[in-house]
């Protein structure tokens, strides 16, 4: 049986650069904020390599930090169904993006690396194995068609 579930947001965009703009040489804001109803505004810009703002948000970063979010919470999920306390979790992942001349790119390759410390150290390998598990669960992941690779440690309280 399947579910579907809906999920809304909304684009503000303004251009409110002051440049006179010439008809060939439009050049706009990237800045721009995105709403989801009940949910604090996300302010959004493209990343400095595209002449966005830096200090915000870019697509990439979201993308990034969604794949790691939800890898996380499928993670605590599996590791719930197998009696694993978690008394913390971190990861600091990273996402290679390629582009080319025309300014089309895709991810090609995202790596998660997870540390995990659990409370019972019998369970340290069951625990690095579950992250496969947890992939294949994974919303974000199985919505990817780039390779993520996990490279999981794993120590105990």
């Amino acid at each position: 049986m399947i579910f579907k579930h809906l999920f809304k947001a909304t684009l503000n965009w303004l251009d409110k650069s002051e440049e006179i703009k010439q008809p060939s040489t439009f050049t706009y804001r990237k800045s721009h904020r995105i709403s989801i109803e009940g949910k604090a505004d996300i302010q959004v810009s493209a990343a400095k390599a595209f002449k966005g703002d830096p200090s915000l948000y870019n697509p990439e970063d979201l993308l990034l930090s969604s794949l790691l979010s939800c890898h996380m919470m499928s993670y605590l999920y599996v590791c719930s169904q197998n009696n694993i306390e978690v008394i913390s979790y971190q990861d600091t992942a990273e996402a290679i993006l390629e582009t080319t001349l025309d300014g089309s790119g895709r991810f090609v390759e995202a790596i998660l690396n997870p540390r995990v410390v659990i409370s019972d150290p019998t369970k340290i390998e069951l625990a690095l194995s579950l992250h496969s598990k947890a992939n294949q669960l994974c919303f974000i992941a199985n919505s990817c068609n780039f390779p993520i690779t996990h490279r999981p440690t794993c120590l105990s309280a």
